[in-house]
Parts: C-alpha cells; structure tokens; sequence
C-alpha cells in the first residue's frame, strides 16, 4: 500500500505541474498578437497584388474609353502603281502611274449622340466595382490571417496538453508496473495502462502533426513562420442584433457595392448600344507630299473633310449588340439579388456562430470548474487509499479533455468575432486602424484616366507610381 500511495502521490504532483503549466500558457508574454498576423498578411498577400493589378488594368480602360473622344493621328505612307487602260474614239490609250505619297492624316469625332462618352462613364462604373471587390479580396486575407493565427495558438497548446498526457500516463504504466510486481493488481491492469500511454502518444503525434500543418499555414498567410503568439486580449464588440448587422452590411458591403455598379455600368452599356443606330459626324483632315516618278507631277497633297455617317444595316449586328447588352444587364441584376440575399445569410450565419462559441466557451468553463474539482478530490482520495490510480488518471483525462475543449471553445469565439466583421464589410486593415500604409487606389486612376501622352508630366510621374510599386 506505501508503494501504491507514493506512485499516486507521484502522479498528482504531475498532473498539477501539467494544469499549472496549461493554465499559466494564456498569460506568457508572447512577441506577437493578431494584429502583427494581419498586418504581415497585407504586406505580403499575392491575392492583393493581384487584384491591386486587376484595378489598375481597370483604370487603363477608363483612360482607353476618354481616347476614343480625342483626335487620332497617324502617319501614313503609300506607294502606288497604277495602270489604267481607255478606249476613247475607238482608239486605246494606257496611263501608268507610279507614285509614293507621305503625310499625316488626323480625325476627330464631333457627334455621335453621347455614344462614346457613355462608354466612358460605364467604365469608371466598372472601376468603381472593381475596387470594392478588392475590398472584399483585403477581408479574405485578413479573416484568413486571423484564422491562421488562431489555428497555431489552439495546436500549440493542443500539443501542450497531449505532452503532459503522455507524461503523466507513462507515471500510471510505471505505477501499475510497480504494483504488478507486489500482486496488488493483475497483468490485465497494467495492459490497460499500456493500452492508454500508446493511445496518448498516437494522440500527441497526430497533434504535432497538425501543429506543424497550422504553421506551414501561418506561414502561407502571413509570409513567415509564427513566433511566439499571444492570444487576443479583446474581441470585436458584437452588433445589438441580427438585423442591426444585417443593416450594416446592406449599406456597406463590399459585394453589394460591387455588384450594384456592375449593374449600373451594364444600364449605361445599353445606352451606348442605343445611341449607336443613330447618326455620327467626324471631321478628317490630311496633309502631305507626293513623289510621282511617272512625270512631272511632285507636290504637296492635302485635304479636309466633314463625314457624317449613318448606319442604315450591317446585317442585324446593332440590334443583336443592344439585346446582348440587355441580356448582360439582367444576368447582373440577378447577380446583385444573389449577392444581396448571400450576405444577408452569411450575417445570420455569422451572429448565430458567435452566440453558438460564446454559450460553448462558457459551458467549457464550468466543464473544466468541474473537472478540477473532481480532480482534486479524487487525489486527496487517493492519498488515503479510498481511490486506486486509474480512478486517478481518468479524472486527469477528464480534466485534460475539458482544457482541450475550453482552448478550442477560445479559438472558435475568436474566429466568429472576426468573421461577423467581415460578414457586414467591417473587416478591413483601414476600419481596424492596423498600423499598415494603406493602398490608396485613386492615386494610380487619377494619373491615368485622362491618357496621358507618353512625354507629358502626368505620364512620367505614372511611371514613377510604377516603379514604386516594381512594375517597370
């Protein structure tokens, strides 16, 4: 009995070292928070470059619709060979002509009925979309990160708790090991301890293998490998209701936003199909030199002229380009109540995630109240014989099966916070005040919506903003 009494002592001194140490990890000092994840994520996230590049392809196309309003000149170079045959008076007569010509030939559009200055409007429509879906790119990554960061802080301590699992059932093998050898229990007793300390370790190594997964992750995300991780000492304050979040995210969505220009770039499509039947005048002026080698005839050519123009048919192509145009329209419209109703449920998802990990974190509080004090009566219990060892190690498994579920309870609150903010379009690296240069896309739109010449000052501090960015 003194042996069993020493190995029970034994084995309660470790599981307390195991508790102490579980409990005390929460409140290490630690290098890095969340928001240090989140900012590394908008530094370094591919998807943001990318989708930065999609922008600024967009507002080159605001910029190739205002060219379209400006004069085009080229310069044009012909060479001509010219061999005419006539029969005047029954007699026949040749003409041969051989000339080169070189000038420049410029054209303005004067009126088109509004055709090309809708295009140009439906384009910065379109820029106006596409910012905002880059919006909703920055609350991927940012939710992302915090997910990351979240899944290392649960692992780590997840491997914590199955180590001191291990150890504290490798006391219970040598214990049973112990006791075998004085008769106080059976082979089957210390089979089972065994059966328990192999099951531990195939525990611990599944959770260091997903400890290593939820780095390489982090890494993935972030752009480096997690340091030490403090947990988050505040979580966003939640809205009053579902229908106050849903509020919010109705007016401020990135989705909604998106799709609500889309639908007006389309509405602006169509007007520019219309107003395409109609007439269009453009003025066409030339001027240049001839070399005539058949003669006499060098000189200087040029000309101006005023066309109007009206399309009368082209074979159905008109009518078909606004009945597209509608078509696209309506599939944006339906798009946009798509969206609309997506977000809504993705809210409501959101809330009830939330109020679903806060009920769970604190009924995983009072499982490990509980626990802890089943635990510590039943080691005071056997102390004093009333208790065997294993009566001991299964209120220890019990209290670390609490731990383990009140530490995941805490990660799945922290994640529902933040995706409830990003669910109302919260969730971005500007409305959390992250201490991070924010990407300002109207300075790349403002230098190039106008289409500026190649040696004009516009055109080379756009290519300055390129080289900041490493493009050229």
């Amino acid at each position: 009995m003194s042996r069993y009494l020493k190995a029970g002592a034994k084995i309660a001194a470790a599981v307390s070292v195991v508790v102490a140490g579980t409990l005390g990890t929460a409140s290490a000092a630690r290098a890095e928070n969340l928001a240090d994840a989140m900012i590394g994520a908008y530094n370094t996230s591919g998807l943001l470059e990318q989708n930065r590049a999609v922008l600024r392809a967009a507002d080159e196309d605001v910029a190739a619709a205002v060219s379209t309003l400006r004069p085009v000149v080229d310069f044009v170079a012909r060479a001509v060979a010219a061999n005419t045959r006539l029969r005047p008076n029954s007699v026949l007569s040749e003409i041969v002509q051989s000339r080169i010509t070189a000038g420049l030939e410029a054209s303005l559009l004067l009126y088109d009925g509004g055709a090309r200055q809708l295009g140009v409007l439906a384009a910065k429509e379109l820029v106006l979309a596409t910012r905002q879906s880059l919006v909703s790119f920055e609350q991927q990554v940012l939710l992302r990160a915090v997910a990351a960061f979240m899944d290392v802080i649960l692992q780590t301590e997840n491997v914590s708790l199955r180590e001191n699992n291990v150890r504290v059932l490798g006391e219970e093998l040598r214990a049973s090991q112990d006791r075998f050898e004085v008769g106080e229990v059976t082979r089957t007793d210390v089979a089972l301890a065994e059966s328990r300390l192999a099951a531990a370790r195939s525990n611990l190594a599944s959770a260091r293998g997903a400890l290593v997964s939820a780095k390489a992750e982090y890494e993935n995300v972030v752009g480096r490998q997690p340091g030490k991780l403090t947990p988050p000492s505040g979580l966003p304050q939640r809205p009053a209701s579902i229908d106050a979040a849903q509020a919010v995210a109705v007016n401020i969505h990135p989705d909604i936003l998106s799709a609500q220009r889309q639908v007006a770039a389309l509405e602006l499509r169509i007007q520019q199909a219309t107003k395409s039947l109609g007439p269009s005048i453009d003025a066409r002026v030339t001027a240049g030199i001839i070399e005539d080698y058949n003669g006499d005839n060098d000189g200087y050519d040029s000309s101006v002229s005023l066309n109007l123009r009206q399309p009368i048919y082209r074979g159905g192509a008109l009518q078909s380009s606004i009945r597209s145009a509608m078509a696209n329209r309506d599939a944006a419209r339906g798009n946009l109540l798509t969206v609309q109703r997506d977000t809504l449920q993705g809210v409501n998802n959101a809330f009830v995630r939330l109020e679903v990990a806060r009920a769970n974190l604190a009924a995983t509080a009072e499982r490990v109240r509980a626990a802890r004090v089943a635990f510590d009566g039943i080691r005071e219990e056997a102390t004093l014989g009333a208790r065997t060892t294993l009566d001991v190690l299964t209120a220890e498994q019990e209290l670390l099966d609490a731990l383990t579920a009140q530490i995941s309870a805490r990660s799945e609150e922290a994640i529902a916070s933040y995706q409830l903010l990003s669910s109302q379009g919260l969730l971005t690296a500007e409305r959390l005040g992250l201490a991070v240069q924010i990407y300002d896309p109207t300075i790349y739109y403002n230098l190039a919506k106008d289409a500026p010449a190649t040696r004009s000052k516009q055109s080379r501090d756009l290519d300055r903003v390129l080289e900041a960015l490493g493009k050229r």
